[in-house]
């Protein structure tokens, strides 16, 4: 259980300049920061035997404007448009200010992992995610986050951070000037450690694993699969909570309507913008799919049994190879194929004479270039040629996006608009750019904020312990 209590600096035997609570993405990439701004010793926390988070569960992608990668590529972008984007996805919701800042430090965060810590990084350039306007995503060759999170451990190790593994921080200490001056944390073995802490960066992500929280903000996916991580029990916004920080968009989450059942493994949304599709059990489209894989959970979940299928074909096969899970779910036989839409019916037992018209209306849209009666907008999309393949996909709940409000430092604020001296958040702890709701949620905004407010607070946290 979350806690608040009171204990001074001088009630700790041991102090440590810095402490991070949770090894993903936002907490490496912290620590990475911090140690390039000075700080001599610094701490990470993460509550299970090695980092993973929901960094280890999706792709990896983290979009950044205005790269050398995309500069290589020949693709022209600026922090301004993906600034718009942003905003554009999320409806104006999110605080602009915000929103410009980490677009603004997308670009070069990506460079420095990649400059100082030899991270490979490179652009997807066959296809485009839904509501960025440039190719912008950058992933390592798996393009898996594990990937990502094996290759920010060992740069955190090699930089000389501590990484406790096995350690489920309970409660944050607050001393009487209302800075925060500790924490205390449990081991398997249920022993208590209490640490001092000059400052304290939260990187432990939101509330998706927490049913009370999901039931009380996102109601519509109080039993939706979950897919994140279970460790993300929503402390931050507990403890937010009890030192009467600022908290927003709460109800803002990253759903994703794709995610093959039973195997449990994510179906990449290239498989809807280069010309796929999804129907339900009984053969039919229900939506457009092409708005976004957020909102898209919903929909799918609306369906009978909560389940559709995702139909597409062997060239955008091809480019779904590029990504690890993609590989993963055809060794597990988890993607059907078929050479006439009457074979792909009959194995994925649907009634073939609808799943047949319904394909031929989708395919006739995309032939007369106009919209479909769903409202999209078909006329660039390339024709399905066979042999076409299809998953059996689900609904989920992948992370939460609203939390504690922070500034342009990643300093955490309270209710009255002023900010707490020594306690930062990135990642899913802090209130991101995705705006209240699932359509507002822009691909890879989660890691946008884990990598990019990340270091930012370790950067900030460095020079203010180098000038305390």
């Amino acid at each position: 259980m979350a806690r608040i209590e009171r204990a001074e600096p001088s009630e700790f035997e041991t102090q440590v300049p810095l402490v991070i609570v949770g090894a993903g993405a936002a907490g490496l990439t912290a620590a990475l920061a911090a140690r390039e701004a000075g700080v001599g010793e610094v701490l990470i926390l993460e509550r299970d035997a090695t980092p993973s988070g929901s960094t280890a569960l999706s792709a990896g992608l983290v979009p950044a404007a205005g790269t050398r990668f995309q500069q290589d590529a020949g693709i022209e972008d600026t922090p301004e448009l993906f600034a718009a984007d942003i905003m554009t996805k999320a409806h104006d919701e999110p605080e602009a200010a915000l929103a410009q800042r980490v677009a603004a430090a997308s670009g070069p965060a990506v460079e420095w992992l990649a400059e100082r810590f030899a991270m490979p990084f490179s652009v997807v350039t066959d296809f485009s995610y839904p509501g960025h306007s440039r190719r912008r995503m950058h992933g390592l060759p798996s393009r898996s986050g594990q990937e990502l999170v094996d290759r920010l451990r060992q740069a955190v190790e090699d930089a000389g951070c501590d990484i406790l593994c096995d350690s489920a921080v309970d409660t944050l200490f607050v001393g009487a000037d209302a800075r925060v001056t500790g924490l205390s944390f449990t081991r398997p073995d249920g022993g208590r450690e209490r640490l001092g802490a000059a400052s304290l960066i939260l990187a432990c992500n939101g509330y998706g694993g927490n049913r009370d929280l999901v039931a009380e903000h996102i109601p519509q996916l109080s039993d939706a699969l979950y897919f994140g991580h279970e460790g993300n029990q929503g402390e931050a916004v507990l403890w937010g909570e009890a030192l009467g920080a600022k908290l927003s968009h709460l109800s803002g989450h990253q759903g994703h309507g794709s995610v093959a059942h039973p195997a449990g493994i994510l179906l990449t949304w290239a498989t809807i913008t280069e010309g796929g599709c999804q129907v339900n059990l009984e053969g039919r489209r229900f939506s457009d799919e092409s708005r976004g894989y957020s909102e898209q959970a919903a929909e799918v979940l609306k369906q009978p049994d909560g389940i559709a299928f995702t139909i597409f074909d062997e060239r955008i096969a091809g480019i779904c190879r590029q990504f690890e899970d993609f590989r993963n779910l055809e060794a597990v036989n988890g993607v059907v194929s078929a050479w006439t839409t009457g074979e792909l019916a009959e194995k994925l037992k649907l009634p073939a004479a609808t799943l047949t018209t319904t394909l031929e209306a989708f395919e006739e849209a995309k032939a007369t270039g106009g919209e479909d009666p769903f409202g999209r907008n078909l006329a660039d999309a390339p024709r399905l040629q066979a042999p076409l393949k299809a998953v059996r996909v689900t609904g989920a709940l992948f992370h939460t996006q609203g939390g504690l409000v922070v500034d342009g430092e990643a300093r955490v604020m309270r209710q009255d608009g002023t900010a707490f001296a020594n306690l930062y958040a990135a990642g899913g702890a802090a209130c991101g750019v995705s705006g209240s709701q699932a359509s507002g949620y822009l691909s890879g905004n989660g890691l946008l904020t884990a990598v990019t407010l990340g270091r930012i607070a370790g950067e900030a946290a460095g020079r203010r312990l180098a000038g305390a």
